[in-house]
């Protein structure tokens, strides 16, 4: 969907929302522009709620840049971002990306290459400036994402968005123990050793003054909003309603007996 389209749906959204129309139904607001999934189309509907404040954007392991949670956002709603990435040849490779784009060619997310931590990230993020209200803040590292939203304290993100493990389904609240250096382990059909389950995000996200309201179709990647922005058209979420997908069960069924032995902490 091009930058035009986009706006205007924006606005539609905005509109509609005033005059109490009937609200959209969840699944049918998403699209993929440079997102993984359909995340950008969810991203676009949620901000038409709630505004942006700052048009600030954080996302930890934006890869090439090609494919992120961000780069809609940055390059056809003028936000600007702090971007890290662990691999040094796709951390070049985004920086590339965003500096031929003609939308953030004169002003670029920062790339960062680095490992984030919890030891490192708050003051990674306080190194280029990046603290207090920001709009967005994405995690999908394959590992540790939850330690992560757990240890960043400098910044408040508006809306948070997470990967999450749905092998566990909605009730077990677990995540892989923390290791700095923790790597994943994958399977035929992804990182299945790596992560945590929507309940342990659900907990964390409540415990950081968040409610879930949302999730991308295949329940791999749940959007949070803070509690004090409210609006009709976005209520929370229970956990296990964002698990309709018919992967979501293979998930559950085929695929989590590979890991359920492996070391998982509850949290």
């Amino acid at each position: 969907m091009d930058q035009v389209a986009q706006k205007t749906l924006f606005q539609l959204y905005r509109q509609m929302s005033t005059v109490h129309a009937l609200k959209p139904d969840w699944n049918d607001l998403g699209f993929r522009v440079f997102s993984q999934n359909e995340e950008d189309g969810l991203l676009l509907f949620i901000f038409s709620l709630i505004g942006f404040k700052t048009r600030r954007v954080v996302e930890i392991c934006c890869g090439s840049g090609r494919e992120s949670n961000t780069a809609n956002l940055l390059i056809n709603h003028n936000c600007v971002g702090l971007l890290f990435e662990g691999d040094e040849t796709r951390a070049k490779q985004a920086r590339q990306f965003f500096q031929a784009h003609p939308d953030t060619r004169y002003w670029p997310p920062q790339i960062v290459h680095a490992w984030v931590t919890a030891e490192n990230v708050n003051l990674l993020l306080a190194d280029d400036g990046m603290i207090g209200d920001v709009d967005l803040l994405s995690i999908d590292v394959d590992g540790v994402d939850y330690w992560l939203w757990r240890a960043i304290d400098v910044i408040k993100p508006r809306v948070a968005i997470t990967e999450i493990n749905h092998l566990w389904g909605a009730d077990a609240a677990v995540t892989v123990p923390y290791a700095p250096d923790f790597k994943a382990v994958f399977t035929k059909y992804g990182s299945d050793y790596a992560g945590a389950s929507i309940a342990a995000f659900c907990k964390l996200g409540a415990a950081k003054g968040y409610r879930l309201v949302g999730a991308n179709a295949l329940g791999t990647n749940a959007i949070f909003v803070r509690n004090e922005l409210q609006h009709p058209w976005l209520p929370e979420t229970a956990a296990g309603d964002i698990f309709w997908h018919p992967r979501t069960e293979f998930g559950r069924t085929v695929r989590f007996a590979g890991i359920e032995d492996m070391d998982w902490e509850r949290v």
